[in-house]
């Protein structure tokens, strides 16, 4: 089918915001190639730069999309509220990781153009998952992100441990989108159509009920995109990966890579398998209960902040996983906001990580941390208002997230996912004040050489992570109002069986047991 130019036009509306991105991203790889030419020198300080303002022209791009309304001949991508909230999210974690990166590229001589062009090339990827309501666009948005992030995992070449991250997230991304693509073949021939809305028809007129391959397709799908968000347990490769990589691709990993796989998780369950939630509605709660559990028990005897850092990283995928259990548009406005407050604090986090295990192969051990809130105060302050609000402390925007996650669940009737979000948190309690402890009531060791001042990149993204966590937390009103409104879009879809128009209903309460 050919489009004409009115829809192309459409097209080209719907994905500015991508569009922008990949201009910036081609124009720092080929500028920075001509002027550095043979040379193995750092870029210029243009590239950071310039990196930030495609990327903040991309989200004011985004915001001129509201309002607008997405025809009937674009069933590839969606424009609604939802995009709009997931987008921002993805380029606001895109432009923290930018400035937070730019002190530990430089020392370490990765501070090149082609670093930043493929960290745009993951952001457009993850931009585009997040407005993808087909399932060929979600595996070709799914595979630009993370071939751009194996590349940027393996990016240090001078450690050995970022080439073996880059080999292991290799593997098991491969062997996650070929659990997906199964997944997408066999839901296609259930309904015959990749298109979310034509899914979810053909499943609500009784066409694909029953069938086979429906359950085979959800729960290959669920799978997939369990390896991408981390949850239990799919999770085994998180820690050795986040460890190995750099720091600064490490942030964007745990918090881009969470949102856009967990948008376009929380678009397919609320559209397109709206009607067959009995089918996945069992498995992503006993998941929601794994992931919530397992990464927080490990996480108590960690010694490496790296890697505790990774299974808090996982533990919130469980948390995130209440609200798409909720399976309402409360559920998923929760789960939105939270997503947003995650990726703020989480790159915040590891930004600090950055900084205090510079050397290759550092382990930033606890050790390392000992001290720091005398000897770096500014740099133990952003690590401590971070990892509160990862804890989920008042008056912080954890704390906020939490509580509406809790909200969702309750009034789902899913009660005993609420507990265990409390009890959860409760025990994580333990792994990020021991931190704190290390940072303020521990000496340094005799002779510990001092981590480097951070620069005005990295001091400039350290204020906005700690304005927009106390914001969030104590003003939480208008953030909500957005997500409300993201949350409400996803349920506003009906799937349309012959010429009657049958509304999704929202999943049904109570555990599966009940079921």
């Amino acid at each position: 089918m050919i489009l004409d130019f009115s829809s192309q036009l459409h097209y080209v509306w719907a994905l500015l915001p991508e569009v922008i991105l990949a201009i910036t991203g081609l124009t720092i790889l080929t500028v920075d190639v001509f002027q550095r030419g043979a040379r193995s020198e750092p870029s210029g300080a243009w590239v950071p730069i310039a990196a930030v303002g495609g990327t903040l022209t991309a989200g004011a791009a985004t915001l001129f999309q509201l309002g607008f309304e997405s025809p009937l001949d674009m069933s590839m991508v969606a424009v609604d509220e939802f995009r709009i909230a997931m987008t921002l999210v993805i380029l606001a974690a895109t432009i923290l990781s930018v400035l937070f990166g730019t002190d530990y590229l430089e020392r370490r001589g990765l501070a090149v153009g082609e670093y930043y062009f493929l960290l745009l090339m993951a952001a457009i990827g993850m931009t585009l998952l997040t407005a993808a309501r087909d399932l060929i666009v979600v595996f070709v948005a799914i595979e630009l992100m993370s071939i751009s992030l194996y590349v940027l995992a393996g990016f240090d070449r001078s450690d050995k441990r970022s080439a073996e991250a880059a080999l292991k997230y290799f593997l098991i991304g491969a062997f996650a989108s070929a659990f997906l693509l199964y997944g997408i073949a066999l839901l296609y021939g259930a309904s015959g159509s990749t298109n979310l809305s034509i899914v979810a028809s053909e499943i609500a007129a009784g066409t694909a009920s029953g069938n086979t391959l429906l359950y085979g397709g959800v729960a290959l799908l669920i799978i997939g995109f369990g390896f991408k968000i981390s949850a239990v347990p799919f999770h085994m490769w998180t820690p050795d990966v986040y460890q190995g990589a750099p720091p600064p691709v490490t942030g964007f990993m745990a918090a881009g890579v969470k949102a856009a796989a967990f948008a376009s998780l929380l678009r397919i369950v609320a559209i397109g398998l709206a009607p067959a939630q009995p089918v996945w509605h069992g498995i992503a709660w006993w998941l929601a209960v794994l992931t919530m559990i397992v990464p927080n028990l490990i996480a108590l005897q960690e010694d490496d902040v790296k890697r505790m850092l990774a299974y808090s990283s996982i533990a919130h995928a469980g948390y995130l996983m209440v609200g798409l259990v909720a399976g309402s548009a409360l559920g998923y406005s929760a789960s939105v906001f939270y997503l947003g407050v995650y990726a703020v604090m989480t790159i915040g986090a590891f930004a600090v990580v950055s900084v205090i295990g510079d050397d290759p192969g550092s382990s930033a051990s606890m050790a390392g941390f000992r001290g720091l809130g005398w000897s770096r105060p500014l740099l133990a302050g952003l690590l401590v208002v971070c990892l509160l609000s990862l804890a989920g402390f008042p008056p912080t925007g954890g704390f906020i997230g939490k509580l509406y996650l809790l909200r969702a669940a309750m009034a789902a009737g899913e009660a005993p996912l609420a507990i265990l979000l409390v009890v959860t948190s409760l025990i994580s309690y333990y792994y990020y004040l021991r931190v704190i402890w290390k940072m303020y009531f521990e000496e340094a060791p005799e002779g510990a050489v001092l981590p480097p001042v951070p620069g005005r990149g990295f001091r400039l993204a350290g204020v906005i992570t700690v304005l927009a966590i106390f914001v969030a937390g104590i003003w939480p009103g208008p953030a909500l109002n957005a997500t409300d409104a993201a949350g409400a879009s996803l349920v506003q879809e009906v799937p349309v069986v012959g010429n009657e128009t049958l509304p999704i209903q929202p999943p049904e309460s109570g555990s599966p047991a009940a079921r």
